[in-house]
């Protein structure tokens, strides 16, 4: 018999290789990672013990100073404690800030109080320290806070205080708000540098008296500036926020204010829109800082592409010149003065032509809106040598009546567009208005690609405990206008309209096709909002709103009389002896 004996021999393959390898890799780099994490952990735990240990070491160094010593060299109170140390434990490089501030307590009365004024008012003093890390990997500061009081009795302060306080353009308080103070006058210079508590307060109690001594300069990231200015200095003999002066136990309050800055780009363009490069112009603010000394002046010019950005401004409103030696300007869109909210993206078109001798620009507006008025005649007459007429472009699209079937799109059945006719009201079923109601408008033909640049409505001022918000949506093309999506100031459906004459965004630019949705709401059922018109500044590109020139004339007095249907005539004399002259005229109803 004959027997066959096969030996079998198996292994692995290389796929099961590679897998084995991979998932061993996995764990590995997983175990590798927790353990890193856990190392990170344990030292950021010992930086944080280090770090109270240098806390309590700071604290027990003052608690052990006289109290007269207690302060940091230079500022209010002035004492032997280093605002900023560098510390070193164990290698790690640690950085101790100590802040001390005098402290006014209640129970004794308070500085310049008219009740119980108290001549004592540094009571107590208020001690913080932080410890900081900057070369330790996610290390947070710590601050430890402490109130030391003398043992001793109060004796008359020999000093006043400062009251500090900052708001914004609303009249908000900002809190965080970093406050500089420098007092050159006395030996040694005080130097303070400190921010505003939650309800935008920064109290300097103790001072020493001085006349225009603290120099007070206020800013936060993100944030204007505002400050006070030596009188005299750079030829401001009477700024209009003086240095501030503290007198013998009383208390000099100053207020500060500050906001987010916003970014103002220019595009200067023909009216065919091709860009000019390297145009000149000025621009000028109206906040002033002293007798006829503006806060905001410069002259500007454009790129070689047309452009001009310049971030970082402070709300204020603007008016631009024309300063170029070729070109006039022959509209601004929007128009001066160019209002400049806060954290805002403001586009202004600078639209030129070349210089023709002397130039004339009208521009037209509501005597109550301030909004530009399109389709109005303007004829400028010198003698018998010059007699043109002229008709500005389209300015901006006003809806006053909501009150047929067909006069807008759609409600959400609490509104009321019949008490009185053709406005917008809360519906008031019974005895009491609907607490919320929502009209959205018809679609809007402009007529042309269009910029969309403020939205406006009236009444501006409603009842007390209402509001009114607006939503805005555009379209590019007519098939397009079966979906509306509605948004805010932001460029979003998050945000809402609630100040007239608020810019759009961007957004909404190069669209043709408008709606835009009003929201009413109360708090009190017995009144309700009203919208009586909505209004909307817009046009295309680069075609000004409510804007005429009239280029090639001679020095010399001309006679201008404009027109418009619906409203009253309005004329005057016009001295034109620049290059460029820019006119203001009002209608009214």
């Amino acid at each position: 018999m004959l027997f066959n004996f096969t030996n079998k021999k198996t292994g692995f393959t290389l796929i099961e290789t590679l897998v084995g390898v991979t998932v061993f890799l996995i764990i590995s780099i997983a175990s590798y990672q927790a353990y890193v994490s856990l190392f990170n952990l344990i030292n950021l735990n010992q930086y944080k013990i280090v770090a109270l240990n240098l806390a309590n070491e700071q604290f027990e160094i003052i608690r052990n100073l006289s109290y007269v010593d207690i302060g940091t060299p230079g500022s209010i109170p002035n004492g032997k404690i280093p605002y900023v140390q560098n510390l070193n434990r164990s290698g790690i490089d640690f950085i101790a800030t100590t802040t001390i501030r005098n402290v006014d307590l209640p129970f004794d009365g308070t500085i310049g109080s008219t009740t119980k004024n108290d001549l004592s008012p540094a009571d107590n003093k208020s001690v913080e320290i932080e410890i900081g890390c900057p070369n330790c990997k996610n290390f947070t500061p710590i601050t430890l806070t402490t109130t030391i009081a003398p043992k001793n009795l109060e004796t008359a302060s020999t000093n006043g205080s400062l009251l500090i306080r900052v708001f914004d353009s609303n009249g908000v308080a900002v809190s965080g708000a970093s406050v500089h103070i420098v007092n050159s006058m006395i030996s040694p210079n005080i130097t303070i540098d400190d921010v505003t508590d939650n309800d935008g307060i920064l109290q300097i109690v103790d001072a020493p008296p001085g006349t225009n001594a603290y120099q007070i300069t206020v800013t936060k990231s993100g944030y204007s500036t505002d400050r006070t200015y030596t009188p005299g200095s750079g030829g401001n003999t009477t700024p209009t926020k003086p240095d501030a002066t503290v007198i013998l136990q009383q208390v000099t309050p100053i207020s500060f204010a500050i906001d987010k800055v916003s970014n103002l780009s220019f595009s200067s363009v023909t009216p065919s829109c091709a860009a000019i490069s390297g145009m000149d112009f000025s621009l000028i603010g109206s906040k002033t800082i002293g007798v006829n000394i503006l806060k905001y002046t410069q002259n500007l010019i454009t790129d070689s592409s047309g452009t001009l950005n310049i971030p970082s401004m402070e709300w204020d409103s603007y008016t631009l010149a024309n300063t170029d030696s070729v070109y006039d300007i022959i509209g601004l869109n929007p128009l001066n003065s160019i209002v400049l909210n806060p954290d805002t993206n403001q586009k202004v078109y600078i639209v030129t032509a070349e210089k023709n001798a002397k130039s004339l620009l009208i521009t037209v507006k509501d005597s109550v809106t301030q909004l530009p008025l399109t389709d109005a005649v303007v004829n400028v007459t010198y003698g018998g040598s010059y007699d043109v007429t002229k008709t500005t472009g389209r300015g901006f699209i006003n809806e006053t009546d909501w009150s047929t079937a067909n006069s807008y799109f759609s409600d959400d059945g609490n509104i009321d567009t019949s008490s009185p006719s053709g406005e917008i009201k809360l519906k008031k079923p019974f005895s009491t208005y609907n607490t919320a109601g929502l009209l959205e408008s018809n679609t809007i033909d402009t007529g042309s690609e269009s910029n969309f640049y403020n939205l406006s409505w009236l009444p501006i001022n409603q009842p007390a405990s209402t509001s009114v918000k607006f939503q805005f949506a555009t379209n590019a093309t007519s098939t397009a206008t079966t979906t509306w999506e509605y948004k805010g100031p932001d460029g979003t459906s998050n945000t809402f309209y609630t100040s007239p004459n608020t810019p759009f965004h961007v957004v909404h630019n190069n669209a043709r096709y408008a709606r835009y949705k009003v929201y009413l709401n109360t708090d009190n059922t017995s009144i309700t909002p009203n919208i009586s018109d909505v209004s909307f500044t817009v046009t295309t590109q680069c075609t000004p709103p409510g804007q005429v020139i009239f280029s090639g004339l001679s020095a010399g007095t001309y006679h201008v009389e404009v027109s418009k249907n619906g409203y009253s005539n309005n004329s005057l004399d016009v001295t034109v002896n620049s290059a460029w002259k820019d006119q203001e005229i009002l209608l009214s109803l």
